[in-house]
C-alpha cells in the first residue's frame, strides 16, 4: 500500500510538471517574441503592419478563445484537450521556426494562439482534478510561480537565442518542451469531464474573434492606407457591429454563454476587469515598442534588451509573493489605487529618457517603478476577481479576467501602432502614406539608409506612445479609488 501511495504521489507531480511546462511555453512565447521582432522584421523584410500582426495573430486567438477552450475541456475531456492543444502549439511552432516569409509566420502564430487557448485552461482543470484540497493550493502556486519565472527569464532567453543562434530558435525550442508535456500527460494525467458541461458557445466565440480581427486589421492598416481609406472604415464598422453582436449573444444565452454577463453585476468584479483592461493595455503596448527603442535607438543587442526588461518581471514575481503573504494586513483599496499610479510614473519616465544614456539612470528606474507598481496590484486584483464572483463561478471569472488581459494586449498593439504611425507621419508634411511607411520601416529594420529626420521622428513618436500607457495606468488607479466597494472589498480580503 505504501508503494502504491508513493507511486500515486509521483504520478501527481509528473502531471504537475506537464502542466507547468506547457503553460510556461505559452507564456514564454508571449514574452520572447517582442525581443526578437527587430531581427524578424529585418530578416523577413516585414513592414510595420505585418510586424504588429506577428504579435496580434497570436493574441487574437489566444485571448477570446481561452474561455471556449475551458468549456471544451469540460465537455470533451481535460486531458484530451490539453494534449490536442499542446500538439497544435508544437506543430505551429515548427512552422513558425521554418517560416519562409512573414505571411507564413503570421498564420502559424495564429495557430499557436489557438493551441494555447486550448491547453491553458485545460492545464488548470487537470490540476483541479488531480490534486486533493490539501495539495491543490501548493500545486497551483507552483504552476503560477513557473509562469512568473518565465516572464523573468523569457526576454533574456529570447535575446540570447536571437544573438547566438537565430530568431527561429525562439520557436523551435518549443518542440522538445511541448513533446515532453504531452508525453507526461498521456502517461500519467487522469481523464476527466464535467457532467454538467453544456454545448459550446460557438456563436459567441466566432463573433468576438472575427469582430476583434476586423477591428485590429482596421487599426493596423492605418500605417499603409491612412484613416480615410474605405476598407479601413468598413473593417472598423464591421468590428464594432460584431462585438456588439457578441454582447447580445451572451445576454441571450445567459448561463450557457462562454462569458456570462451576470457576473458583471458585481461592482468589484466589473471594476477589477476594467483595471485589468487598462493596465494590460498599457503594459502590452509599451513592451511591444520598447525593444525597438532599446535596439534601434539605444544600440542594445537583443540579449542586452532582454536583460534590460528582466528586472520588471523579477520584481513582479517576487513582489507579488511578498504582498500575498501580508495581504490580510494591508488596505486593498489603497493598493489597487497606489499600484497603477506607480506604474503610470514608470511609463511617464520612459517617455522622458534618452535611450543612449546609461541603463542604470535611464531604463532601470522605469523598470523598478513598473515592477513595484504591478507587484502591489496583482495579488489584490486577482483575489478580488476570484472571490467577488462567488466560489461556483471562480473558474469562469478567472478565465474572463485572463481573456480581458490578452484582448487588452491585442488592442494595445493595434491602437498604439496607429497612434505611432500618425505621429511619425506628422513629421513628413505632404508625403504619401507609402513614403512615410518606407521611412518608418527603414528605421525599424535598422537599415543604413534610414535618414536622420526619420530617426528623429521615430524617437518623438515613441515618446508620445509611452505617454498613453501612463495615462491608462493613472486612470486605472483613479477608477480603483472611486469605484471599488470598500465594505465588500474588506470582506473579500478577510476571505482571502
Amino acid at each position: 500500500m505504501a508503494f502504491e501511495a508513493l507511486a500515486l504521489q509521483r504520478h501527481r507531480w509528473l502531471v504537475l510538471t506537464a502542466t507547468v511546462i506547457a503553460s510556461a511555453v505559452v507564456l514564454l512565447d508571449s514574452t520572447v517574441v517582442n525581443i526578437a521582432l527587430p531581427a524578424i522584421q529585418r530578416a523577413l523584410r516585414a513592414d510595420a503592419a505585418a510586424t504588429q500582426w506577428i504579435v496580434n495573430a497570436y493574441l487574437l486567438l489566444l485571448g477570446p478563445l481561452v474561455l471556449i477552450g475551458g468549456s471544451a475541456a469540460d465537455l470533451y475531456g481535460r486531458r484530451r484537450i490539453f494534449v490536442l492543444g499542446t500538439a497544435i502549439f508544437a506543430a505551429a511552432s515548427i512552422v513558425s521556426g521554418l517560416a519562409p516569409n512573414v505571411t507564413a509566420l503570421i498564420v502559424s502564430r495564429a495557430t499557436q494562439g489557438f493551441g494555447g487557448a486550448l491547453l491553458t485552461p485545460a492545464s488548470l482543470a487537470i490540476l483541479q482534478t488531480t490534486f486533493d484540497e490539501r495539495e491543490r493550493s501548493k500545486a497551483i502556486g507552483i504552476w503560477a510561480g513557473a509562469g512568473a519565472l518565465m516572464m523573468a527569464v523569457g526576454p533574456l532567453l529570447g535575446g540570447w537565442l536571437v544573438d547566438q543562434i537565430s530568431w527561429r530558435a525562439i520557436f523551435l525550442i518549443n518542440i522538445p518542451l511541448a513533446g515532453t508535456a504531452a508525453g507526461l500527460a498521456i502517461c500519467f494525467a487522469p481523464e476527466s469531464r464535467d457532467p454538467r458541461a453544456k454545448q459550446l458557445d460557438l456563436a459567441g466565440a466566432a463573433s468576438v474573434a472575427i469582430g476583434l480581427a476586423a477591428l485590429t486589421w482596421s487599426l493596423t492598416a492605418v500605417s499603409k492606407s491612412g484613416f480615410r481609406d474605405e476598407k479601413v472604415l468598413a473593417a472598423l464598422a464591421t468590428g464594432i457591429v460584431l462585438l456588439t453582436s457578441f454582447v447580445a449573444i451572451e445576454a441571450y444565452l445567459g448561463d450557457r454563454a462562454m462569458m456570462p454577463l451576470s457576473l458583471f453585476r458585481s461592482r468589484n468584479f466589473s471594476t477589477m476587469n476594467g483595471l485589468t483592461l487598462l493596465l494590460y493595455f498599457a503594459l502590452s503596448g509599451a513592451l511591444y515598442f520598447l525593444p525597438f527603442g532599446l535596439i534601434r535607438l539605444g544600440g542594445y543587442s537583443a540579449t542586452q534588451a532582454g536583460a534590460a526588461l528582466s528586472p520588471f518581471a523579477l520584481i513582479v514575481g517576487l513582489g507579488s509573493l511578498l504582498v500575498g503573504s501580508i495581504a490580510s494586513r494591508l488596505n486593498w483599496r489603497l493598493l489597487l489605487t497606489l499600484g497603477p499610479v506607480i506604474v503610470a510614473c514608470g511609463f511617464a519616465l520612459l517617455a522622458l529618457i534618452d535611450f543612449k544614456q546609461s541603463y542604470w539612470t535611464g531604463i532601470f528606474p522605469s523598470m523598478l517603478l513598473l515592477g513595484v507598481g504591478m507587484a502591489i496590484t496583482v495579488q489584490p486584483l486577482t483575489s478580488t476577481v476570484l472571490t467577488s464572483s462567488g466560489e461556483v463561478h471562480a473558474g469562469i471569472a478567472s478565465g474572463i479576467n485572463n481573456a480581458v488581459a490578452r484582448v487588452a494586449g491585442l488592442l494595445a498593439v493595434a491602437a498604439l501602432g496607429a497612434l505611432f504611425f500618425t505621429n511619425f507621419s506628422s513629421h513628413f508634411t505632404g508625403a504619401a502614406p507609402a513614403q512615410v511607411s518606407d521611412a518608418l520601416n527603414a528605421v525599424m529594420r535598422g537599415q543604413a539608409s534610414a535618414k536622420p529626420e526619420a530617426i528623429a521622428a521615430f524617437r518623438h513618436a515613441l515618446r508620445v506612445v509611452m505617454l498613453v500607457p501612463a495615462g491608462c495606468a493613472a486612470l486605472a488607479g483613479l477608477i480603483a479609488w472611486l469605484w471599488t466597494d470598500p465594505r465588500s472589498l474588506h470582506a473579500i480580503k478577510t476571505q482571502a
